[in-house]
């Protein structure tokens, strides 16, 4: 959690006698929980109207602790929520009338470990656009359209996204720091897809069957089967590399 106490508004110290501080103090104590966070994504939330810093004279911008504890609820309501900014805006402002709006939206489970471990399982998220999209996971637009001519990103048919697209395009992101490119996660999607397969055999005649309960049945199972593949997936990776858990 930051350890950033609340402050008013001002210029160059807040009422409560704790300075401004830069937007690099600021993405230095934002890392301490969000490590991906940049400077670029602050000042695109700046831009989007979440958080508006102080200005100097010579136009530099100066966040007080308030601004800062703004952000990181913010980043933790993407984080956790996959909410889209005007939501979080709509939330945070009525709370700072001193309304208490209910919990926005469904919360994100905890996230899979290195080697993929089985998420807990995950309420539908909330949709969020393209640009949100692109600022949550930092990349460029020519970079989202490669991810989409390689089927490894799919908008719904509104042009939103959904949670699942979101921790896909994270991962593709991180992976493309070690030099993959989308051409060779083609085998990876292409072996999801045959894996899905695999539980879509399992589950049909359960979908087609006449008892209501059966057919809700199905979706336990489809849920049940994908994490064990999942487990399964890990696991043999695991094996291949050498790797062996501790």
């Amino acid at each position: 959690m930051l350890r950033t106490p609340t402050g008013g508004a001002g210029h160059g110290t807040a009422p409560t006698g704790h300075p401004l501080v830069s937007i690099g103090v600021v993405l230095s104590r934002l890392r301490e929980e969000f490590p991906e966070v940049s400077i670029s994504k602050i000042r695109f939330l700046e831009a989007e109207g979440l958080v508006e810093p102080r200005r100097t004279p010579s136009g530099y911008r100066k966040f007080s602790a308030e601004d800062v504890e703004r952000l990181a609820q913010v980043l933790r309501m993407q984080r956790d929520h996959y909410l889209p900014l005007k939501v979080i805006r709509e939330h945070l402002d009525a709370r700072g009338r001193g309304a208490r709006p209910c919990p926005p939206g469904p919360q994100r489970q905890p996230s899979a470990d290195t080697f993929g471990e089985p998420e807990p399982e995950r309420p539908t998220a909330a949709r969020i656009g393209r640009e949100e999209l692109l600022a949550a996971v930092e990349v460029g637009e020519s970079r989202l359209d490669e991810w989409e001519a390689y089927g490894l990103i799919t908008p719904m048919p509104d042009g939103a996204y959904d949670a699942e697209s979101v921790t896909v395009a994270r991962l593709v992101s991180d992976l493309g720091r070690f030099g993959l490119e989308p051409r060779h996660l083609r085998a990876m999607k292409a072996a999801a897809e045959r894996e899905a397969g695999l539980v879509e055999q399992v589950v049909a005649p359960l979908r087609l069957h006449r008892n209501p309960q059966t057919r809700a049945h199905a979706e336990a199972t489809t849920k049940e089967l994908a994490a064990l593949s999942v487990r399964l997936h890990a696991a043999l990776v695991r094996t291949a590399l050498g790797v062996r858990q501790h």
